[in-house]
């Protein structure tokens, strides 16, 4: 019975039923004692009406069975447009319109999620974030119109391999991506330097590990941040300015009332309270001006041995792996507080002291400096605007931030870079040409 197929279990069901039901009919004549031919007369009579019913009533449950089996196929192919038709008030018509139910609601469901998958991809392809998706195997899975105007000049990214994609860039994107979490880098093109914000996550799709790398421009932010950074520099100054010298101005007219009347004994007084005034305006003036005013770095060849020394004397941390026998040329002053502030802030950042690390080796022509800790870290937008002038999160800082490291280390040749760690934690990179 397993081999045979539909149509022959039915076409064999309505025999059999037909040969009892003849059987039934024969054994009643046997029984009356009729002649012989007409047992089997009437047996082949019976028979034949027999086959007939037992058809008619099989045959609305094969149709059916074919419809369904029909129906099964189109659904397995994704087509939900088949329905099965049935008048009948019995339980085969209740199925069919139960099939003619569960069509329409796949349907629609099916045509929902199509619309709602061509909105998501309107907006992922749409979006200026370059994005790529890589699945465990480490090929591209799926890119969007950014990344492909960003890594492959506007061509297919699907199937290639990322680390190849990855070898062929900058050395600042592979070791952002090296990293493992967020970070931020720039990148030097024909038309400018472009700075990238760097966000990565790994997850399971279908089973299978995928990572989600966002590539994010910076630069037309950084640059619309700063302007707004320098408007709110100018109106805190021109505040601070005022409300200092408008005491000056008025302790002058003051003094100059007194002197004119002939009472002196005041202007001792009157001088003072100018004194402190200009005093104050001075120290405002000299915090900003500090940042205009650095000076051009004046390189001398100094022993790493001899820096990291210098730095174990002022700020504690613990250095990994063995300091560099080689000397580097800087501008040891400037250098030596860049790493001091640095380090700082790893401790102000609620790391334990232990774990706050220095680390010097040399990457082909340059040198790299890293300074981790496991403090808290920073979030998106502490990392998008931390290079930027006078950006401080701190309540007691002088607002010049980490852009004054970023001066200097720009003005030696190199750059800087901020990441997040696994665990906790940043890593700040620092590269300087090793000639």
């Amino acid at each position: 019975m397993r081999g045979l197929s539909l149509d022959a279990r039915f076409a064999l069901l309505s025999a059999l039923l037909a040969v009892c039901a003849s059987a039934v009919g024969i054994g009643v004549l046997r029984t009356l004692d009729a002649p012989l031919l007409a047992v089997l007369a009437a047996g082949g009579v019976s028979l034949i009406g027999a086959l007939v019913i037992a058809r008619r009533q099989v045959e609305p449950l094969e149709r059916l069975l074919r419809a369904l089996q029909g129906a099964v196929a189109s659904f397995r192919d994704g087509d939900f447009s088949l329905s099965i038709a049935s008048a009948r008030r019995d339980v085969i018509g209740e199925l069919s319109r139960q099939h003619g139910e569960l069509a329409r609601t796949l349907r629609e469901q099916r045509q929902h999620l199509v619309q709602r998958e061509l909105l998501l991809d309107t907006v992922v392809q749409n979006t200026p974030v370059a994005l790529v998706l890589v699945d465990d195997g480490g090929h591209v899975a799926y890119a969007n119109l950014a990344a492909r105007q960003l890594f492959n000049e506007n061509r297919s990214l699907a199937g290639t391999r990322f680390d190849d994609i990855v070898d062929a860039g900058p050395p600042a994107m592979r070791e952002a991506l090296a990293g493992g979490g967020d970070a931020l880098f720039s990148v030097g093109f024909p038309d400018g330097e472009e700075t990238f914000h760097l966000s990565q996550r790994g997850f399971r799709l279908q089973g299978r590990g995928h990572r989600l790398y966002l590539f994010r421009r910076m630069t037309r932010e950084l640059s619309r941040q700063e302007v707004a950074t320098w408007k709110k520099v100018i109106r805190v100054m021109s505040h601070e300015l005022n409300n200092s010298l408008a005491p000056i101005s008025s302790m002058a007219h003051s003094g100059s009332e007194l002197a004119r009347r002939g009472q002196t004994e005041r202007l001792p007084e009157v001088f003072a309270t100018i004194g402190t005034r200009a005093r104050h305006l001075h120290q405002f003036i000299e915090g900003y001006a500090q940042f205009a005013r650095l000076p051009a770095p004046r390189l001398e060849t100094v022993a790493w041995t001899e820096l990291i020394g210098a730095l174990a004397q002022q700020v504690p941390f613990r250095l990994a792996g063995e300091a560099p026998e080689d000397s580097v040329r800087v501008d040891p002053v400037q250098v030596e507080q860049v790493l001091i502030n640095l380090l700082k802030n790893a401790h102000e950042a609620g790391s334990p002291a232990d774990a706050v690390e220095l680390e010097v080796r040399r990457v082909a022509a340059q040198w790299r400096i890293e300074i981790r800790d496991r403090g808290t870290g920073m979030s998106d937008t502490v990392l998008a605007n931390a290079l930027l002038p006078f950006y401080s999160t701190k309540r007691s800082g002088t607002g010049l931030g980490l852009a004054l490291a970023r001066e200097i280390v720009e003005a030696h040749g190199g750059r800087i870079q901020l990441a997040n760690r696994d665990g906790g934690g940043l890593c700040i990179t620092l590269s300087l040409p090793a000639q």
